[in-house]
């Protein structure tokens, strides 16, 4: 019984970890980086600045998630930022990554 709760408690640890690590393929895989960059302004902000920009707020997670799923304008400039096809856990996942950098 010991070994298969030891064996479960790896499985999310691996798991969590990986869900942590795949931010950037996930990133690239909804065409996030077309747009953005982690470290500098192309089409839309860095992602980095993203981040910078909802440092301390408690609802930033939210926001941005918001964001990824329904498109936004008028935050970053005249440049709007369309819907993305992403699930709602797609979505907070890549917000929550932003968040970190």
């Amino acid at each position: 019984m010991q070994s298969i709760r030891i064996a479960i408690v790896a499985a999310a640890c691996v798991l969590l970890s990986a869900a942590a690590h795949a931010s950037p393929e996930l990133a690239t895989s909804k065409a996030c980086m077309a747009c953005h960059s982690v470290d500098k302004k192309l089409v839309g902000p860095a992602f980095k600045d993203v981040a910078a920009k909802y440092k301390g707020s408690k609802d930033a997670a939210t926001q941005l998630s918001g964001s990824i799923l329904k498109g936004s304008s008028g935050k970053w400039g005249p440049v709007p930022m369309p819907a993305n096809r992403v699930t709602e856990a797609e979505a907070d996942t890549l917000a929550k990554w932003v968040l970190t950098l």
